[in-house]
């Protein structure tokens, strides 16, 4: 696992406040990039972490880039169709 990966939060169903806490201490760790990550309807869960992460906690932590993208999903089921389901990676830097 390269170094740029080690530092990805991977936005899932849990409280938004989870994510910040995982976001500000990869920063106090010494990280100087946080990559946040999420797909599908976690991607509005993903821009509130970036936003509390900014507004409330580290005012000092910019976004340095917004990526956006869709991932083509296997189906679980045989016979089933693929699935497009969109993706968001927001890189926070200090």
């Amino acid at each position: 696992m390269s170094v740029r990966e080690s530092n990805a939060v991977l936005i899932g169903r849990k409280p938004v406040m989870n994510y910040v806490l995982a976001c500000i201490t990869l920063f106090h760790g010494g990280a100087k990039e946080v990559n946040v990550k999420a797909r599908g309807r976690a991607i509005s869960r993903a821009v509130d972490v970036v936003e509390v992460v900014r507004r409330r906690f580290l005012p000092d932590v910019k976004i340095k880039n917004v990526g956006i993208g869709t991932e083509q999903v296997t189906p679980t089921e045989e016979g089933g169709q693929p699935t497009n389901v969109s993706t968001i990676e927001i890189t926070l830097a200090k």
